[in-house]
């Protein structure tokens, strides 16, 4: 056999590895990605992708702010239909009505004062008829007794009314009594009048004292209940800013 011959029929054979004429031994290597970490970069691949877009779901979601346009009607201006305002056919300012004065004597005090305020009147007032100068604090527990208006005359209702009561229980006097009064600087005569009305006629910074006229020490409380018996000074008695005293007892006894 030639030596052509049997180099044909052997087989030609490649170095091994590393070997000089053979591939380089990292050709040979093959590189493996575990399954895990392929389907962990996936999954953030899409996770991130998903949040984004979530992100921006929630954003074009979110409520926008409304905004809200009044509308104000503008007025129509008045016509004139030839009315003449309501003013034009009540009475000027001032000009009061009239009406005929009623008779209030022996009415009861709150009745009396119901019956003026119907008729127009409602400048009213009253006092102690007696003089005693106690307060109508229950009006219906006191007695017409006196008018200052005549009745039957025929008056403006701006007209002020003024009655003269006395209890229910207590008899009308001939007429008013009038309280005391210092005029001219003297001492008055107090005697038969109410301590309160006496008080009230001395000037207020005046020291008054005023006992029980009994022997019963009593204290004087409710003044207006009790009447002088003796004073001092005497009246008449020039007055200078000189302490005042009264003996006194309750109106329905006598002095001793």
């Amino acid at each position: 056999m030639s030596h052509n011959q049997s180099s044909a029929q052997s087989p030609s054979k490649i170095p091994p590895a590393g070997q000089p004429g053979g591939k380089p031994g990292w050709a040979r290597k093959r590189v493996v990605v575990p399954a895990a970490c392929l389907i962990f970069f996936v999954g953030v691949g899409i996770g991130s992708s998903g949040s984004s877009g979530q992100e921006r779901a929630s954003a074009d979601t979110r409520p926008q702010p409304t905004v809200t346009v009044t509308e104000t009607a503008e007025a129509e201006p008045a016509k004139d239909d030839g009315a003449k305002p309501a003013s034009d056919d009540k009475p000027a300012s001032g000009a009061a009505d009239k009406a005929a004065m009623p008779d209030f004597i022996g009415m009861g005090l709150q009745s009396a004062q119901d019956k003026a305020q119907e008729l127009g009147f409602y400048g009213l007032t009253s006092h102690d008829a007696l003089g005693r100068d106690r307060m109508q604090a229950f009006d219906r527990s006191w007695k017409v007794c006196s008018q200052n208006v005549t009745a039957g005359k025929n008056v403006s209702t701006d007209t002020d009314l003024d009655f003269g009561a006395v209890k229910l229980e207590e008899s009308c006097p001939a007429k008013d009594e009038k309280p005391p009064t210092a005029e001219g600087g003297k001492m008055p005569d107090f005697k038969g009048k109410s301590v309160k009305a006496a008080r009230s006629a001395l000037d207020s910074g005046t020291s008054i004292t005023v006992k029980d006229a009994t022997a019963d020490d009593r204290w004087v409380l409710v003044e207006s209940n009790w009447q002088v018996c003796k004073q001092t000074p005497a009246p008449g008695t020039a007055l200078n800013g000189q302490p005042v005293t009264f003996t006194a007892v309750k109106f329905e006894q006598s002095c001793p």
